[in-house]
């Protein structure tokens, strides 16, 4: 059994399934699309998920460099001279050197340096995950607000039908001089309410596709079909331990991994900026070689050097001691951040936690509202027809099957947001969403 099967997406620079062009196009793709389709696709096109890549790059490439330190370094020069005394030209010479050095010894500092670069860069890569869930969170918040906002045009929709129908009764009723002038005012100023709901569900339904296309950095007049989610998921089966949940966020959230990674990091500084006051051992060697217009006999054109060389600083102002002791500084504040860090996680994942398990609750409750003034307005619509109800009676269980209707779009949708924050807090975002799994 699954500990607690959560959404949405691995975290893929470039999508596998998204169309090649999909960084350049400048046009949403046609035909209903997922939401998987809709992750791959902003993954591909989001300039700020991009940016956090290249940066992580740029720590590989950084860290990359550390190892030149155990290499020996060669240099090659050459030079010509011309000398001129009291307008006289004097012979050319010719030089060319090449030396090379290697360090031999110091004490593991290129260690302490390398590492620190590792960590470095470990710590770039979670940021960068950390980027990528955040934007699959946003996009997920984005196309469930547009599902909600389809759902609440559907519902006007359909309230717009009935209030025409309670205006088409009234009329009749009232050329049958069975109710009074006064039906017929109530029952049209229903459906005028329902039309200005309609208009305002529209316009609230575009306004969450502008933002959704502005996500997928397409132009907000742009027209989207995405599909709605034909998996019913939230059951109680769902709600485990959240100790569990904490054990997983503690490997995969990647806020804590940084944390964790800044912190080795800041250990690994301070021991190099401890280290740069021992000695280093290294060994150098050069080759000169010298040559004139004029040779001279028996001149020797070649000369070679070789040597070892041990250093220490002895005194430079005090900067090294400061330097240490903000080293310090720093992991102890790295430290202290980590902790912090994992207490926000802790927080962050108990309310999403909480926030989930109420949705769950909310979602049957609406549904359960929803059932009875759907059957309340249907009984009270027969029983106006017959003569038993007023027009005030239905037009308040009318007003009741609106707020329903809304309060269980909200549930519904709300409930999947919800379920997204939960595997944001715990760092595990995946792409079977669709299955429910």
């Amino acid at each position: 059994m699954k500990l607690f099967p959560l959404l949405v997406c691995l975290i893929p620079f470039v999508a596998n399934g998204a169309d090649k062009n999909c960084a350049t196009r400048n046009t949403v793709p046609g035909g209903k699309i997922a939401l998987p389709e809709i992750i791959e696709l902003g993954l591909c096109r989001n300039p700020q998920t991009t940016s956090a890549y290249l940066a992580s790059e740029s720590a590989r490439f950084a860290k990359n460099a550390g190892y030149a330190n155990y290499l020996p370094s060669v240099n090659l020069s050459a030079s010509t001279s011309i000398p001129y005394n009291n307008g006289n030209r004097g012979d050319t010479s010719y030089g060319a050197s090449i030396s090379a050095s290697y360090l031999i010894f110091d004490f593991g500092k290129r260690l302490a340096d390398l590492n620190t670069l590792t960590e470095t860069w470990r710590a770039s890569g979670f940021e960068y995950d950390e980027t990528v869930q955040n934007y699959i969170y946003g996009l997920i918040g984005a196309y469930y607000n547009l599902l909600n906002t389809n759902a609440d045009v559907t519902s006007a929709q359909s309230l717009l039908t009935v209030a025409k129908t309670a205006k088409d009764t009234a009329d009749k009723k009232f050329r049958a001089g069975v109710v009074a002038k006064s039906d017929v005012l109530k029952a049209a100023t229903t459906l005028a309410s329902r039309e200005l709901d309609l208009e305002r569900a529209k316009n609230n339904r575009e306004i969450a596709k502008g933002t959704l296309l502005a996500k997928l950095s397409f132009s907000a007049d742009q027209d989207i079909d995405i599909a709605d989610m034909p998996a019913e998921f939230g059951t109680t089966a769902e709600i485990k331990n959240i100790d569990k949940l904490i054990e997983i966020a503690q490997k995969k959230r990647p806020d804590l991994l940084r944390a964790t990674a800044n912190k080795n990091a800041a250990w690994h500084r301070r021991n190099a900026s401890f280290l740069k006051n021992l000695p280093s051992i290294s060994a150098s060697a050069t080759i000169n070689w010298n040559d004139t217009e004029i040779d001279n006999i028996g001149g020797d054109k070649y000369n070679a050097s070789i040597s070892v060389r041990a250093s220490m600083p002895i005194f430079a102002g005090f900067a090294n001691m400061y330097g240490v002791r903000q080293a310090q500084a720093n992991y102890d504040r790295a430290t202290e951040q980590e902790r912090v860090t994992q207490d926000s996680a802790i927080l962050d994942i108990f309310t999403a936690y909480q926030n989930y398990k109420t949705a769950q609750t909310v979602l049957t409750q609406t549904n359960t509202l929803l059932a009875s003034a759907t059957e309340s307005e249907r009984v009270t619509a027969g029983m106006y027809k017959v003569g038993k109800a007023t027009m005030l009676d239905w037009q308040t269980a009318q007003s009741e099957l609106v707020s329903a209707q809304k309060q269980n779009n909200a549930a519904k949708y709300d409930l999947f947001t919800k379920r997204a924050a939960v595997a944001l807090a715990v760092g595990e975002i995946r792409v079977d969403m669709e299955k429910g799994e």
